[in-house]
């Protein structure tokens, strides 16, 4: 036996997806790029049958002279008669409780950071109330408690980055995707050790020469594909580049902002036979960031009692992020049933965070007397003082990892199998400080010696508001595995599929010259999904698991910088139940999924968070749970266009020290979001598309280093709705032979309006401290006002 393979396209040169291939009683189909492989009888003559219900049947005799392979590419002429609508569905991905998002979306999707992340934002059970951060929380996770993947390899968010402004771009480039998987919960054990989701990413493999770019007045990106070496070798590689002034400039703060995010990506496979394949991933960026704050005017409270806020700054923060990725992998089929793949693969940033920033201020009460000729002005200051926060932070993380992993498929069933082993190895200095000062005098630290003056004299030392100096040095060695089974049966002419898996995880910390105790934790989980034979298209879940994460270095430091290098993973048992309901709507397709979630959580790692600054408190010293409901009804509102609706509930509780149950940082209790896609029925490449998020205020905003029992106030509940209007000169469905667009396979160019309503939103407060009434003021600080920008998009 040997191996055909090759490549199905139409007669534009595009790739037809599901063409039946047989001989005798043998068969395959293509993939989504037109891509089949067959095995065939050596030096025996066949007669290869290609159909589709489209296209019209091609055949052709065929002898196999080599045992090392032979390729057979065809091209498929369309049928002229009219046919019906054929929908071949795929329920196995739904069945394990995976979402798979078309990449097409992805690219039509408005937002401030559009790609992967941003649809996410779309979706139930996901939220972020920061529109400059691809940082996201599903279902009363943080941050740190997502997974995610790019071609199998896990990538990482930075260490240092305090706000959503300073992230620049996302790691992963849409411009590369091919496929998008994402779970919320009860994932299965082929999955890492993380507390709340999996985000799989898919770069795709160039099935024909192409360049793209796309340019806007936030920045670029190119992006080149092609086949090379008789199509055994694939290259894709794209530059971005970023620009946020635009944004920035549209918020409450003047400021001299010139920052410089540059993102080079490329994937490489090349096939060296049948049975081996060879891939690459590599990842270049340089975030600079130079911020120079001027002033700031912000006006708050009520309209009775209206207060405004006068700052004056002078100084600059300076933030270089550099990251280097590079992983290099190797499929290799042993034989029809099992294949093996291997990955190397090294992480390293070095980040760097310098500010000196001096903030003098003015507190005063607005003259809301209509009648008064200082009506809208400052009437009286209630507080006058100044700030000064310094920094000089340095970090440079190392993670290399080696992976093997395996998968044995035989009729219905299929075994997955891996062993992994990793090292990170972290370099931190910390060195932090801020003074502050109200009408002249030094506002000591929390808890710290008593002032009784003037009633005593006070002979203390002057010490500054918070201080941080440590340097830490952590080493963290990983061995992880997994081994999972997979079925699909019948019965009763039921369609049912199961998965049951375990995963094992052992680590070590060696930190400052303190080593750590061996640690090892078993996670245990199941899926089991039925599709009764109704009448009626519906589908139930059910997952259950015990899902552990072992600490990280950002988990195992505290907010002073202290590393406590016996932290125990946090736990939580997993129960997800749903079901999936497909019908026909106005003769249309749509689908509506529902599910309920219940987490209880153990040796939970509190934390607070600033914008998206993370400080844990590194004791293990709490208990949490969650649980909620997510709906999302999805289909094409306007024929040809998938849009959706989705709604969440979400409630989630910590119990910190036995003192109590009170709400988590990510207790979003009402999440709405609507993505719509439509057209002008008469002019059909006039395309309009809306995102539209709201969500409830989550518990924040409190002053620094609070105790978070005392400060349980939320923040505003967070709107936010994103336009854009464009209009596609050509397409895969409209090609030009003539003419300056015949030069172009797809070419558009539109507006998009973000927050067109300019809704303040605010994701942290600044304190403000009034010593004459010995209060403090929590004036909020606002997120983007409303920004108009232009995209052009094309590809050659």
């Amino acid at each position: 036996m040997t191996i055909l393979k090759g490549t199905v396209k139409n007669k534009d040169k595009q790739p037809i997806e599901k063409v039946s291939i047989k001989y005798n009683n043998t068969g395959t189909t293509t993939d989504k790029n037109g891509n089949y492989q067959i095995r065939i009888p050596f030096k025996e003559e066949i007669t290869i049958i290609f159909s589709h219900l489209s296209y019209k049947t091609f055949s052709r005799k065929y002898t196999a002279n080599s045992r090392n392979g032979v390729r057979l590419s065809v091209t498929l002429t369309s049928k002229t008669e009219q046919l019906q609508e054929i929908v071949i569905k795929d329920n196995k991905k739904e069945a394990l409780g995976i979402k798979k998002i078309d990449i097409g979306v992805v690219k039509n999707v408005i937002g401030p950071n559009a790609g992967v992340e941003n649809i996410l934002m779309t979706l139930p059970g996901v939220s972020n109330n920061n529109e400059l951060s691809t940082q996201y929380n599903v279902r009363g996770g943080n941050f740190d408690e997502n997974l995610v993947y790019v071609n199998g390899i896990e990538v990482y968010r930075p260490f240092l980055i305090r706000s959503g402004q300073q992230e620049g771009l996302s790691f992963i480039n849409p411009n590369m995707v091919q496929n998008i998987n994402f779970s919320a919960g009860g994932f299965q054990a082929k999955y890492g050790d993380k507390l709340s989701s999996v985000l799989d990413i898919t770069y795709r493999k160039p099935v024909e020469v192409g360049i793209s770019a796309d340019l806007s007045l936030l920045g670029a990106s190119v992006t080149f594909e092609a086949p090379l070496i008789e199509e055994k070798l694939t290259s894709i590689s794209s530059l971005r580049y970023r620009d946020n002034s635009l944004f920035v400039n549209s918020k409450q703060i003047e400021t001299n902002f010139k920052p410089k995010f540059i993102d080079f990506q490329t994937y490489l496979s090349y096939e060296a036979s049948d049975y081996l394949k060879f891939n690459f991933l590599g990842n270049f960026s340089l975030n600079n960031y130079n911020y120079k704050p001027i002033s700031r005017r912000t006006r708050f409270g009520t309209v009775a009692d209206p207060l405004e806020l006068n700052v004056y700054y002078s100084g600059e923060e300076q933030d270089n992020y550099l990251t280097l990725f590079g992983a290099f992998s190797t499929e290799y089929e042993v034989n029809d049933f099992l294949t093996l793949t291997g990955t190397l693969s090294r992480y390293n940033t070095q980040e760097e965070e310098h500010f000196d920033i001096a903030a003098a201020y003015s507190l005063g009460e607005v003259d809301a007397n209509i009648g008064s000729e200082n009506f809208g002005e400052v009437d009286f200051s209630e507080g006058i003082g100044s700030q000064l926060n310094h920094a000089r932070n340095d970090l440079d993380a190392l993670i290399s990892n080696a992976q093997i992993k395996g998968k044995y498929k035989a009729d219905r069933m299929q075994f997955d199998f891996g062993v992994k082993y990793q090292k990170e190895d972290i370099k931190d200095r910390i060195r932090e400080w801020e003074l502050i000062d109200s009408l002249g005098f030094s506002i000591r630290p929390p808890n710290s010696i008593s002032n009784n003056q003037p009633y005593q004299p006070f002979e203390g030392p002057i010490t500054t508001y918070q201080n941080i100096r440590v340097d830490n040095e952590v080493q963290i060695n990983r061995i992880s595995g997994y081994l999972q089974f997979n079925e699909r049966l019948f019965w009763n002419e039921n369609e049912i599929w199961y998965n049951v898996g375990i995963r094992a995880h052992n680590w070590t910390v060696k930190g400052n010259g303190i080593n750590s105790k061996n640690q090892t934790i078993i996670s245990p989980r199941a899926q089991f999904s039925m599709k009764p034979s109704w009448r009626r298209d519906m589908l139930f879940r059910f997952a259950a698991g015990w899902y552990s994460q072992p600490p990280s270095y950002r988990e195992l430091r505290d907010s002073n910088g202290n590393i406590n290098v016996d932290l125990k993973a946090q736990k939580s048992i997993h129960l997800v139940t749903g079901m999936d309901y497909s019908f026909e709507m106005w003769e249309r397709p749509f689908k509506l999924t529902t599910e309920f979630y219940y987490k209880d959580l153990t040796n939970v790692n509190a934390y607070t968070i600033d914008n998206v600054r993370i400080r844990y408190r590194a004791d293990n010293d709490a208990t949490a749970y969650a649980h909620g409901l997510d709906i999302r009804l999805n289909g094409e509102f306007v024929p040809g266009s998938d849009s959706w609706v989705s709604l969440g509930y979400l409630k989630t509780e910590e119990d910190i020290s036995n003192r109590g149950n009170i709400a988590r940082p990510s207790d979003q209790r009402i999440k709405f979001g609507i993505l719509f896609q439509d057209y002008v029925p008469s002019l059909p490449n006039l395309k309009a598309y809306l995102n539209l998020v709201y969500n409830s205020g989550v518990p924040g905003g409190s002053p620094s280093y609070a105790d978070v029992y005392q400060f349980q106030g939320r923040l505003r509940d967070y709107k936010r709705a994103d336009l854009g209007v464009s209009y596609v000169f050509t397409d895969a469905n409209r090609q030009y032979k003539t003419g300056w667009l015949s030069k172009f396979k797809e070419l558009s160019a539109g507006l998009e309006l973000f927050n067109m309503f300019d809704i303040q939103n605010s994701i942290t407060n600044t304190w403000v401290r009034d010593v004459y009434s010995k209060t403090q003021f929590g004036i909020p600080n606002y997120m983007t006002g409303r920004v108009l920008n232009f995209k052009l998009s094309m590809k050659l």
